[in-house]
């Protein structure tokens, strides 16, 4: 067995998986230079992304007035389960919290000053968070930009754990109540889903939840998170969900911004 297969603890086929992602490329948006700055407006119509819908399938309007986008970094953190299947692992942050308070999360935050790149960020946060030493993950890829509700540009950061036996959750009681996993493709099943449209500026878009249960506790996975998961799993797994992953209005706007975005 090679040297990379022990990196993944002799998974040869987490080692395929992470050749497979390390070839993705998540598409270029228009203000993916960090020296580029969008418009008020603009981030008033990206507010839409909370709910699952990738950055670039959101309204770009244009003015004079400016303002610095602030960013964040979410791991998704994959492993193999014990049946063979991939996992993600997931928090519930802590009910005492002042905002999403008790809401299922990936491990995460806002990026600082000495964080090299996303994945950097990611890691960092999931330490904090949970305890995960970073040295434990090999971040293989990242994903398109997602916006919060808050106007956090989160960018999706998909990384391995190479070793599952040596992670011992160790939550932050300040931040998270559970550490939990979750097959990740479940993500692009249409078992335990359920959707919601709302509308927005006049346009009506589409809101997951994904209901997941253990032995002791049930889960409700949705919004932002649950369209991450979406997303990860579909680029993953090659195949796109069986269900409509948002209302054809946002994939038009998802096919301008594509084709308009910087080369």
């Amino acid at each position: 067995m090679d040297s990379t297969a022990n990196w993944f603890g002799g998974s040869e086929s987490l080692v395929a998986l992470a050749q497979q992602l390390c070839h993705y490329k998540a598409p270029r948006m228009p203000f993916d230079d960090d020296s580029e700055e969008a418009t008020s407006e603009e981030s008033a119509g990206k507010v839409v992304s909370q709910v699952g819908v990738v950055e670039s399938a959101t309204p770009i309007s244009r003015n004079s007035q400016r303002f610095k986008q602030k960013r964040a970094a979410v791991l998704i953190c994959l492993f193999q389960g014990d049946a063979g299947d991939l996992r993600v692992i997931l928090t519930k942050r802590s009910s005492t919290l002042s905002t999403h308070s008790g809401e299922i999360a990936l491990p995460g935050g806002k990026a600082e000053e000495g964080d090299k790149d996303d994945g950097d960020t990611a890691t960092r946060e999931a330490h904090e968070e949970i305890g995960l030493d970073p040295s434990l993950v090999n971040v293989v890829t990242v994903l398109e930009p997602f916006l919060s509700k808050h106007l956090l540009r989160v960018v999706p950061v998909i990384g391995i754990l190479n070793d599952k036996e040596s992670f011992k959750p160790a939550p932050n009681p300040d931040e998270v109540e559970t550490v939990f996993d979750a097959p990740l493709e479940m993500f692009i099943k249409d078992e335990n889903r359920r959707v919601e449209e709302r509308e927005w500026m006049g346009n009506k878009y589409l809101i997951h939840f994904f209901d997941y249960e253990t032995e002791n506790n049930k889960f409700m996975i949705w919004g932002l998170t649950a369209g991450i998961l979406i997303k990860a799993a579909s680029v993953v797994y090659q195949r796109p969900p069986p269900f409509p992953e948002q209302n054809p209005i946002f994939k038009v706007l998802q096919s301008v911004e594509k084709d308009t975005a910087l080369p």
